[in-house]
């Protein structure tokens, strides 16, 4: 399930679909750090992900992120970025968020 939302969204193995949620957030990240999508970032993981169709077995499932995955990993080192929490629109958030069939936070 988590990895058909992801293509759903406009993530997949020919790469982004144009007018998708896919390339929404793509655009919006670009025009937020001028001009370029960060590696790591949403957009770039999500797609890495919707590629390798791998969202589930990394760990982001449509019921949460499993303990002791990939996932579980980004989580944690993300939440120690911030001082202890996940930000909302952040990696972690906005790719489990998509796994769950929403749309990662983004309007």
């Amino acid at each position: 399930m988590a990895d058909r939302n992801v293509h759903n969204a406009g993530f997949g193995s020919s790469g982004i679909r144009a007018g998708s949620l896919a390339s929404h957030m793509m655009s919006v990240e670009a025009r937020s750090s001028g001009g370029g999508v960060r590696s790591g970032g949403p957009t770039a993981t999500l797609q890495e992900m919707g590629a390798r169709g791998s969202t589930h077995s990394s760990g982001f499932t449509s019921s949460g992120i499993s303990s002791g995955s990939r996932a579980s990993d980004m989580m944690s080192q993300e939440a120690r970025s911030y001082g202890g929490g996940v930000p909302s629109g952040g990696t972690t958030s906005t790719v489990q968020s998509i796994s769950m069939g929403g749309k990662g936070g983004r309007h």
